[in-house]
């Protein structure tokens, strides 16, 4: 089981408000943010249509923070040079877009990105088994992708701890990211299954006390709950 003093809090600009976008996002870096996660959506991979490389490069201009850019879109390998340019650090494509992975994931490398690859709830972790070594970042999605907002779903426990597992076996350094649905009920979860990096959209952008209160709370969840 990761230990709470290793897990990385990443949340997602999906959740903040688009009309203090820069603002939001400062925020969530004073707040203790170690990462920037950005959702690009194209209406054809999932039903909703969000961001593109404009807005990647609006945020990058704001914070120092990696970016973590998850393409949820058809045909990802066109589009990689270009969130590269933007400002990207991190680029996951969806393994279930990605008829030729391995090459994808090499033209991600060439563009000088860190290397990630998301799965959707109904995909095995063994779909990773070929090109894990390959990997700095696995997106287990815990939700079905398209939407903010929705519930965890806990049967994707047995899959990030099946992942972990996985990573030990070819003693790689493969972070485990959980998308969807993470809060403080479902934060300790996530962790105990193996994840060390969350994803956290309405649970931050949306806290009642604010970004930095909400960063807070998950990881004081964390520290109350994990030794």
């Amino acid at each position: 089981m990761v230990s709470f003093y290793e897990v990385k809090i990443a949340p997602s600009v999906l959740a903040s408000d688009f009309t203090r976008l820069g603002e939001q996002v400062s925020e969530a870096q004073a707040g203790g943010a170690n990462l920037i996660h950005i959702d690009v959506m194209d209406g054809r991979f999932v039903p909703n249509i969000t961001m593109g490389p404009l807005v990647v490069k609006a945020i990058r201009r704001v914070t120092d923070l990696p970016l973590d850019v998850h393409l949820m879109i058809v045909e990802p390998e066109r589009y990689i040079q270009t969130f590269a340019d933007a400002g990207a650090d991190i680029i996951s494509v969806h393994i279930e877009a990605s008829p030729h992975l391995h090459r994808t994931l090499q033209m991600i490398r060439e563009a000088k990105c860190k290397v990630g690859v998301a799965l959707n709830p109904h995909t095995p972790a063994s779909a990773l088994s070929e090109v894990i070594t390959m990997i700095d970042l696995i997106n287990v999605m815990t939700v079905n992708p398209g939407f903010g907002g929705q519930s965890f779903i806990m049967d994707t426990k047995s899959k990030i701890a099946e992942l972990r597992a996985m990573i030990g076996d070819v003693q790689a350094n493969v972070d485990i990211e959980v998308d969807g649905g993470i809060n403080t009920d479902t934060v300790t979860h996530a962790v105990q299954a193996g994840a060390n990096v969350l994803v956290a959209g309405t649970s931050v952008f949306g806290y009642k006390d604010g970004i930095s209160a909400g960063i807070s709370a998950l990881r004081q969840t964390l520290a109350n709950e994990i030794d």
